[in-house]
């Protein structure tokens, strides 16, 4: 599949200085800036920024920053279903999973989450795909927020619809472990019937017919 990739660039003012949003950068852009030590909600700093860089030197691996200066305070990754996961099964070559998105704790509240999705979407390869999201809960970092389980999960629905995320039922085990569980997905412009029917019969592998 065709991995074309469009640059987005957004500037907005910070009391840090200029906030800029930007992506898809290549994992020589990821090196030689500098990665917040808020950002731990997966790994320590520097292995998810060694992590990102991998990512991002992969074929279909975009990887969409907030930073101000040289100092990354946010990220949102895109990349194809870990080979363990029931998504990677469908084998659909324009399925992608939106893999992490992180906001250093200090920079929350300034909607950061959410215009890394919104702007994500204006790369037109997006189109192309189907994106989909896992959301569990003991992902979430619910004693950094003082949120409830409920309560975070309406901020993480309203980010991600941001993005054009939609909520998808299926009967994947993990998912359905716990009820704020969800899958989330956004089905582009032009991806095609026939991968739209298979996306239907994955979501449903326990699904018998009659």
């Amino acid at each position: 599949m065709d991995h074309k990739k469009t640059y987005f660039s957004r500037t907005y003012p910070h009391d840090e200085g200029e906030l800029i949003i930007e992506g898809p950068i290549s994992s020589e852009q990821l090196a030689a800036f500098d990665f917040h030590e808020g950002l731990k909600a997966f790994r320590p700093p520097k292995q998810q920024q060694e992590a990102l860089v991998k990512i991002a030197s992969f074929p279909e691996g975009r990887i969409n920053i907030a930073r101000i200066g040289n100092l990354i305070v946010g990220y949102v990754t895109y990349l194809y279903p870990d080979p363990l996961e029931r998504w990677y099964e469908a084998e659909l070559p324009n399925l992608i999973e939106l893999g992490a998105i992180e906001v250093a704790a200090s920079y929350r509240g300034a909607q950061i989450g959410k215009s890394l999705l919104k702007f994500s979407m204006l790369d037109d390869a997006m189109e192309d795909y189907i994106i989909i999201t896992t959301e569990y809960y003991w992902h979430w970092d619910l004693k950094g927020t003082g949120l409830t389980v409920w309560d975070y999960r309406k901020v993480m629905e309203k980010m991600m619809r941001a993005g054009g995320m939609e909520f998808f039922s299926t009967d994947d085990p993990e998912v359905c472990s716990h009820p704020a569980n969800c899958l989330m997905a956004r089905i582009g412009l032009r991806v095609d019937q026939a991968s739209i029917e298979q996306f239907y019969r994955v979501r449903f592998k326990n699904r018998v017919n009659y």
